[in-house]
């Protein structure tokens, strides 16, 4: 679950702090509802986070993490710092783009 795409990204902003769906979403601006919603799903059901829905007018559901979704937190910030270092900036120079292919050259 951990290495499927966006993963890290939500778990990142689930360590922040951030406990509601849109909170989530508009922190990852290229993430669709549909793919969020199916992995906040999965760390649910692998026991990462809980969902937890609060008795208001409307509705409101929070999602925090559990004991085990906590102890990523070192994993997640080393991950973050190596993607900071190693990882060229979006639009730099040495970046490919979606539908472009590396040069291997």
């Amino acid at each position: 679950m951990i290495g499927r795409r966006w993963a890290g990204v939500i778990l990142r902003e689930l360590l922040r702090g951030a406990t509601h769906f849109r909170q989530i979403g508009d922190a990852i601006p290229d993430i669709t509802d549909k793919l969020l919603s199916e992995r906040l799903k999965g760390f649910e059901s692998e026991g990462i986070l809980e969902r937890v829905v609060l008795p208001t007018t409307p509705v409101t559901i929070e999602y925090r993490l559990t004991d085990k979704g906590r102890a990523l937190e070192a994993v997640v910030r080393e991950i973050s710092s190596w993607a900071e270092t190693w990882l060229p900036a979006e639009g730099a120079p040495g970046t490919v783009q979606a539908g472009e292919k590396r040069s291997t050259g």
